[in-house]
């Protein structure tokens, strides 16, 4: 019966973290193990005593910060400078600002919602198509949980009580081959409908664009700089991070007043607070797991599938991508990495930071396809396109996503390598 509770509950639009919490109880009372009661509050406090989760709300704040004090605005110039002069010259702009971005806020929709506020009208202005420019836009929203920092990471390093400064790394590749795809992506679509062409900064525009981004800069540097270096974990990186974005928007930008902290801080209170929510959900929703033995069951029935660990993968991927079509990405990594993970580990012998960065990347995909399609939506709110006009534009993207994941799950160096 609880499996129908629980399928029941998310058909029905109950926010997910609910449905784990919820269908937890339904089971208690049903397996008539009622000293569970007991200690139901304490087993949700305990999924968030981990010091790596301060990293969330640190990083929500950051991202924040830096929309309030006028870095994004820099950050796009920045990349004029680098890729304006391109035939598509905007498209690359706009993809190299969601990459500086990604290394800074660490989550798709915030993302997705800021750079289709910023750069979908210009885009327009020269002659892009509303849903191009959308689609662009949303397609760079899927490096922020590849790219470091990313929250996805962060959640999964938790769940998989992996040092998340390791999970960090390995994403640094899988990042890289991402936006490169994507610049692939833009030049072939470039060359086929004729994208006017581009315009190069001045030697002196150029320079003022780069001196005006360098405090910016320092964000990024300081997040990936210090876990790289080891000069701090990710946690404290966030903390240094959001007090540079204040400092930088405060007293270099003069554009974030003081007086507009609390409002900040009460906005990241509130989002963070539905993702820690949900990962004490998902801490009570493994009782549910362990009394089942529901990995067991499901590597009994996939090893009589394949033996062959790449195999395993694709299989994993194409129910992944199910899975993410229907539960917000966050919400998906917290529910599946208990069950799945140990199947990888133990039946196929997988790397688990191999198999988070396929997991995660695959996952935000569901961000952008219906019917769920969160940050397809964000994008269709924020730049005034139709949702079908921008999937039109978007699937040459979602493709190199798929080819992406595929030498993913082929290789596991790509993910390893820096580790």
């Amino acid at each position: 019966m609880t499996p129908f509770v629980f399928a029941f509950k998310l058909l029905i639009a109950v926010p997910v973290a609910l449905v784990l919490a919820l269908t937890a109880i339904w089971y208690i009372w049903e397996s008539g193990n009622t000293v569970l009661y007991d200690s139901f509050a304490q087993k949700m406090f305990a999924g968030l005593e981990n010091y790596g989760l301060l990293a969330i709300p640190l990083f929500m704040l950051t991202g924040e910060m830096m929309n309030e004090g006028g870095m994004t605005r820099r950050l796009i110039n920045a990349a004029r400078v680098f890729v304006g002069g391109f035939r598509g010259g905007l498209a690359y702009i706009n993809l190299l600002a969601n990459m500086f971005m990604a290394a800074i806020i660490g989550s798709a929709t915030a993302q997705i919602a800021v750079m289709a506020r910023a750069m979908t009208p210009e885009m327009e202005s020269e002659g892009y198509s509303r849903g191009f420019a959308a689609a662009t836009t949303a397609a760079g929203g899927l490096l922020a949980p590849v790219i470091p920092p990313s929250m996805m990471f962060v959640i999964y390093g938790v769940l998989a009580q992996l040092p998340i400064g390791d999970m960090f790394l390995a994403g640094i590749l899988p990042g890289l081959m991402l936006f490169a795809a994507f610049a692939g992506v833009i030049f072939v679509i470039g060359v086929i409908e004729g994208f006017p062409k581009g315009r190069w900064f001045t030697a002196p525009q150029a320079v003022a664009a780069l001196v005006s981004c360098l405090p910016a800069m320092l964000i990024p540097a300081a997040i990936i700089g210090g876990i790289l270096f080891g000069i701090a974990t990710p946690t404290e990186s966030a903390a240094i991070a959001s007090l540079i974005a204040f400092l930088v928007g405060w007293l270099i930008y003069g554009e974030l007043k003081p007086q507009r902290i609390f409002g900040l801080f009460r906005r990241t209170a509130i989002n963070a607070s539905m993702v820690i929510f949900m990962i004490a959900a998902a801490n009570v929703f493994g009782w549910v797991i362990i009394y089942e033995a529901l990995p067991q069951k499901l590597a009994a029935l996939i090893t009589s599938i394949t033996s062959d660990p790449f195999m395993f993968l694709l299989i994993v991927n194409v129910i992944l991508l199910l899975v993410g079509m229907l539960i917000d990405g966050i919400a998906a990594v917290i529910l599946i990495t208990p069950i799945l993970l140990p199947i990888a580990m133990n039946d196929y012998s997988i790397d688990p930071f191999h198999f988070g960065v396929v997991m995660c990347l695959n996952l935000v995909l569901g961000l952008l396809t219906p019917p769920v399609g969160v940050g397809l939506y964000i994008a269709s709110s924020m730049s005034g396109a139709r949702p079908g006009e921008i999937l039109r534009s978007l699937w040459p993207f979602l493709l190199a996503v798929a080819l992406i994941l595929v030498l993913l799950s082929r290789f596991e160096w790509l993910s390893t390598a820096l580790i």
